[in-house]
């Protein structure tokens, strides 16, 4: 058997490391810059966690963090805000982000992994970043594979469609076809955890709480529909900024999710009934930090706070948000071991 030892880059709280692991693709280190991913990080998965800066890593650092292995596998997510769709009103082009996924590309140059994977937001291959990137990669002696994926059908119960780059100096590598051709739902996800109100946590599960609700925000809660809008209010709880023609076109926010459908992309704002469509499907509140964990595809007993560590929405909102389905990670993992074993049959 080849031993394979991963590094997963831009790690977060693990969402890739943790579908890798249980497809068994050995992570040995997560990298990330935010400290608070730590606890969760090393806390639900068999590697270590480093807090660093990227654009500050050494190439031998990673060389002594992969060892012996057979196969070397680089992960790279980098941050995906100054690639979305909503970014590019905003853009500035000394943002320093933009210049992370060339940091990952001196990784992988000074390293030289058999693979190489990365998973960002559709309108990532729009960029000249993300064409170097891979034309980089080629030039290196890659194999390059990327595609806009839909994470729903590799068991994700949510709407997410995200690039995917899997690139290997042993042949083609691609991700393996879907495996569900009815998507999991917000019912099948999470219709079993124990009911809340707003502003509610449950003593069992700290993640399990909700925030709370003004009281203007509970009524349009109480007259919302499941996939509707608040176009189905009365007039008199529908917001000012609706009211005039550039609000109009925002529906999406304030609305309750559907049972018998996947959930919407899960944001870091996901806790928030006001952030878009993420009111519970029946009950009245926004949906617990808990069940977007659960919609990201993290295990039920992911554990994302230390024990006395207070609930911090903002904080957490934006570890799970940022998060790589841990379902699509399975799938990149399931993909690189049966690539792993046709190397070996060659």
């Amino acid at each position: 058997m080849k031993t394979i030892s991963c590094i997963d880059l831009f790690c977060g709280v693990g969402g890739l490391t943790h579908g890798l692991h249980l497809e068994g693709v050995s992570v040995a280190a997560g990298i990330d810059l935010d400290p608070a991913c730590k606890f969760p990080y090393e806390s639900n998965n068999q590697a270590k966690f480093l807090n660093k800066d990227i654009s500050k890593v050494k190439s031998k650092e990673l060389i002594e963090l992969f060892g012996d292995a057979d196969i070397k596998v680089l992960a790279g997510c980098a941050p995906c805000q100054p690639f979305s769709t909503y970014a590019q009103r905003y853009a500035d082009d000394d943002d320093s982000r933009w210049g992370l996924l060339y940091q990952f590309f001196r990784l992988v140059k000074g390293t030289e992994p058999d693979i190489v994977t990365m998973e960002n937001v559709p309108t990532v291959v729009k960029h000249k970043v993300f064409k170097d990137f891979s034309k980089g990669l080629e030039r290196l002696g890659y194999t390059v594979w990327f595609d806009v994926v839909d994470s729903s059908k590799y068991g994700v119960p949510q709407s997410r469609r995200r690039t995917v780059l899997l690139a290997s100096k042993h042949g083609k590598l691609q991700l393996i076809p879907p495996i569900r051709e009815k998507p999991k739902t917000v019912r099948q996800a999470i219709g079993r955890l124990r009911p809340l109100s707003a502003g509610e946590a449950y003593e069992r599960d700290k993640l399990h709480v909700s925030a709370t609700l003004s009281d203007t925000n509970l009524r349009r809660i109480r007259v919302s529909k499941p996939g509707g809008t608040w176009r189905d209010w009365p007039e008199s709880l529908v917001a000012a900024c609706h009211r005039v023609e550039s609000g109009k076109t925002y529906a999406g926010v304030y609305g309750r999710m559907e049972w018998d459908k996947p959930a919407p992309t899960m944001t870091t704002q996901c806790f928030g009934f006001g952030n878009g469509r993420f009111g519970h499907p029946e009950q009245d509140r926004a949906i617990s930090l808990r069940e977007a964990a659960i919609l990201q595809s993290f295990p039920r007993t992911y554990k994302f706070l230390s024990t006395g560590q207070p609930v911090n929405f903002k904080a957490l909102g934006r570890l799970i948000g940022n998060a790589v389905p841990v379902d699509l990670g399975r799938a990149i993992g399931k993909s690189i071991k049966i690539h792993i074993k046709n190397i070996k049959a060659e």
